[in-house]
């Protein structure tokens, strides 16, 4: 299975995993932990991390496909 994928700023993303934005924060505080959004990027072995208003994504880039075009007759003539 591939994946949830998450269009951000026109790069597409495959999220491996996401998390709540509560779950980052140390008991009895109200700020995010950073170094714990890092210790799980590092786990989960992503390429980026995304926020939105409720969570962090932990995701994948998508890389661009190169391809080169195939035209009809070509086809014919392989077959």
């Amino acid at each position: 299975m591939i994946g949830k994928l998450y269009d951000h700023g026109g790069r597409l993303f495959i999220v491996k995993r996401e998390i709540p934005l509560h779950n980052f924060t140390r008991k009895g505080e109200t700020h995010l932990d950073m170094d714990y959004v890092k210790a799980w990027r590092d786990w989960l072995g992503v390429d980026h991390v995304l926020r939105t208003k409720s969570a962090f994504l932990f995701v994948m880039n998508v890389d661009d496909v190169e391809f080169e075009e195939v035209k009809d007759e070509e086809a014919r003539e392989e077959v």
